[in-house]
């Protein structure tokens, strides 16, 4: 039973590592296709946007298909995908292949988090699920600075890297994971899935992880350019800087509910948001120095995971009969965010410059604390469970 969780998880890790890795290699993309570096951020607004719209829509049109060829089927379409993607010779072709490996990823994440819930006792679902979930966090800790690392002289050995995990995913799946559960026969339509929307408290809820993330990734898809004072465009420090922010996330991320369970989920929200707000402030000064980078790859993905655990908790809360379907709409705002975010990031950079431009994230990030304390509804006493098919963290994966 574990083998199955941890070859689920091996495709949640693949999909982490290409939602995330172009941030360390928007330098050599640039380069090699003639584009800026603000246009080669749009690949991960692409990939993002793609997702967020094609993930209800995809989960509606398969809800019927047996789960392990809609596995197969999605690790194809991306490993194909990211194949292509290494051998694009433009950049429009790559903008269409990223879009085609956001399709395939869209199809297998929620997918995967439903099987692991069917190939184990009710009591257990909550470790599977975070067990397959952990793909997405680890992708950050190792996934990007490997991808980084691969990418320091040719990007296209990061997307061979991705396919290499898309491929061994779809071989582990193939041989190892038989005799699924069948599809629930009343799986919700499409019309279901955004009815939540509705209601005003949901949609607020929904707000804040939309502007929030905008803010976050705004700074973090042009990462390299922010701390290139500090790196000097060497992709061995680069690597060292976003394997510190993987290594935070992680901390962030189980720091993170452990904070909801104790403070509430409203608390650390705030917090977590104008801590964030502050680090942004400060980047264009600590940017200047490896420890001030450094210093800043660590503080704002604690923030930004504890507020990203933070954020399906409190929209759990206001109908936990409907949590899974609360959460699904989390994590299409979470891509949302993501995608606005390349488009702002770069727009920032036009308005504001290269070291300057993290200080239009300060202005989201404040906006999210705005929303969370203007819209959600009140805290509950405690933090409210999820349902028990639900895990403590928001997914994005990434």
């Amino acid at each position: 039973m574990r083998l199955r969780l941890l070859l689920l998880a091996l495709g949640t890790f693949a999909m982490g590592t290409d939602s995330m890795v172009m941030a360390g290699i928007l330098g050599r993309v640039s380069e090699d296709l003639g584009v800026s570096v603000a246009a080669a951020g749009q690949l991960v607004t692409v990939f993002a946007l793609a997702y967020a719209l094609l993930a209800p829509v995809l989960a509606t049109l398969t809800a019927r298909w047996p789960r392990r060829r809609l596995l197969l089927t999605a690790l194809t379409v991306f490993t194909v995908a990211n194949a292509l993607s290494a051998l694009a010779p433009t950049y429009g072709l790559l903008l269409a292949t990223r879009a085609l490996a956001a399709a395939g990823a869209a199809l297998y994440t929620p997918t995967a988090n439903a099987v692991a819930t069917a190939v184990v006792p009710p009591e257990r679902r909550g470790r599977a699920l975070a067990t397959v979930l952990g793909g997405m966090t680890v992708a950050t800790a190792l996934g990007v600075p490997l991808g980084t690392w691969v990418g320091r002289t040719d990007w296209r050995l990061t997307m061979w890297l991705v396919t290499a995990l898309g491929a061994a995913a779809f071989a582990g799946i193939a041989l190892m994971l038989r005799d699924l559960p069948a599809p629930s026969a009343t799986a919700p339509g499409l019309r279901a899935r955004l009815a939540p929307l509705g209601d005003r408290r949901v949609l607020g809820a929904a707000a804040t992880t939309l502007v929030f993330f905008l803010a976050f990734q705004s700074v973090y898809i042009y990462l390299a350019t922010a701390v290139h004072p500090a790196t000097g465009g060497d992709p061995g420090r680069l690597s060292l800087i976003l394997f510190a922010t993987g290594v935070a996330s992680v901390a962030g991320s189980w720091l993170g509910g452990r904070l909801v369970d104790r403070l509430g989920a409203r608390r650390v929200l705030l917090v977590g948001s104008a801590v964030a707000a502050l680090a942004f402030a400060a980047l264009p000064w600590a940017a200047a120095t490896m420890p001030g980078a450094l210093a800043y790859a660590v503080v704002t993905p604690i923030a930004g995971w504890s507020v990203s655990v933070a954020l399906p908790h409190r929209l759990a809360s206001i109908d936990p009969a409907n949590a899974p379907l609360l959460i699904s709409l989390n994590s299409s705002a979470l891509y949302l965010g993501t995608a606005a975010g390349g488009a702002a990031g770069s727009a920032f950079i036009a308005l504001l410059g290269e070291r300057w431009f993290p200080l239009g994230a300060v202005v989201l990030a404040l906006g999210a604390t705005v929303t969370t304390t203007r819209v959600l509804p009140p805290p509950p006493t405690r933090a409210a469970p999820l349902a028990p098919s639900e895990p403590r963290r928001a997914t994005t994966g990434a």
